[in-house]
């Protein structure tokens, strides 16, 4: 956790006029700019009662609002950063993400129009590569023209994790094929972390693979979740629009054998689950029947690679979502690669 990552060391009276932020000073190891204000659980808008993620306090950013701190870093690690939001308003909000080292900055605009989870908050996760020793961490509501200038995202739980690049070894030519390497999971989470598509994020959280499409998928933990191998696994839960992908190195001519495992988190996702999985020219579909309390099915694939690199990549066959309406989907995991002198006819 950043420090007062959770904002409940929070403001003097003297500094808050109603909920909103007085002075860019005004909530410890924190530099606020634009309108934000200070919320605390239990606080109307109207009719709704604003939903704070974890614990009794969070900042919510208005229109053109922001917050950002400095923290030290090791120049040239990759980092992931996670933080929790919650939306106030109906129209899409989006949040920009800016690390800033050495003058330079990397920056991502994330949609926050989907909401995964029924509870009414998700949790993100950002990955960057620190251009310094000490990198300024920005979170930014680029806003829209609104007769309300509060209108905006509640933000919470901001933690750091240091991610080691995970690299190929003989037994498995994929990269974080275990998805052991991530994002810090909130242990007093129980919805998981949302890895956002490549497309918004040029360095993935989720070390050696992209997420190639418009919807994200959801990082998750046995804390929490059913995972069939290991500490973590990914959920697939945009359907066909929440894509995993990873490139690894093939000799053209050479036969490889992939293998992975599908099932479901023991979240309530219940009915026909199926992943398609693609390597190269070949494709297959692992369907599984899941009954919402955990379980999995094995699939693999042989494929030819024609090139000295090969792309292979996951998504969901279906839409799916729990009887809370939160979405979900099959469960990915212990996704392995490795030669075969056998031609697939012979299997």
């Amino acid at each position: 956790m950043l420090p007062n990552g959770n904002f409940e060391i929070g403001p003097s009276s003297a500094k808050l006029s109603g909920t909103k932020l007085e002075g860019k000073y005004a909530i410890p190891k924190w530099e606020t700019s634009g309108f934000v204000e200070y919320i605390k659980t239990g606080t109307k808008q109207g009719d709704m009662i604003l939903v704070v993620p974890e614990g009794e306090h969070a900042v919510r950013l208005g229109h053109e609002g922001s917050i950002k701190q400095r923290v030290e870093a090791q120049k040239g690690r990759f980092y992931a950063l996670t933080f929790s939001f919650a939306r106030t308003c109906s129209h899409d909000e989006r949040l920009n993400v800016s690390i800033t080292a050495n003058g330079k900055t990397h920056s991502g605009l994330l949609p926050l129009q989907t909401m995964y989870n029924s509870v009414g908050f998700d949790s993100y996760a950002y990955g960057f590569r620190a251009g310094g020793d000490v990198v300024e961490i920005t979170l930014h509501n680029p806003g829209e023209p609104s007769e309300d200038p509060a209108c905006g995202p509640l933000i919470d739980t901001v933690a750091l994790t240091v991610l080691d690049p995970p690299r190929p070894t003989r037994g498995n030519l994929v990269k974080n094929g275990d998805f052991g390497e991530g994002p810090y999971v909130f242990h007093s989470s129980s919805w998981g972390v949302l890895i956002p598509p490549d497309i918004e994020d040029s360095h993935s959280p989720l070390p050696a693979w992209m997420i190639e499409s418009y919807k994200a998928v959801k990082y998750i933990d046995t804390f929490h979740f059913f995972v069939p191998e290991g500490k973590r696994a990914v959920e697939l839960v945009g359907g066909k629009e929440s894509s995993i992908a990873q490139v690894i190195r093939t000799r053209p001519g050479w036969y490889y054998l992939l293998t992975f495992l599908v099932g479901d988190a023991r979240n309530g996702c219940v009915g026909p689950l199926a992943i398609e999985a693609f390597a190269g020219k070949a494709t297959t579909t692992v369907n599984y029947d899941s009954k919402g309390t955990g379980g999995y099915t094995k699939g693999s694939l042989v494929f030819k690679a024609e090139k000295r690199r090969t792309r292979i990549r996951f998504l969901s066959t279906f839409y799916t979502m729990t009887n809370d309406a939160s979405m979900c989907g099959p469960v990915l995991d212990d996704v392995k690669v490795v030669p075969t002198r056998y031609h697939p006819r012979h299997l």
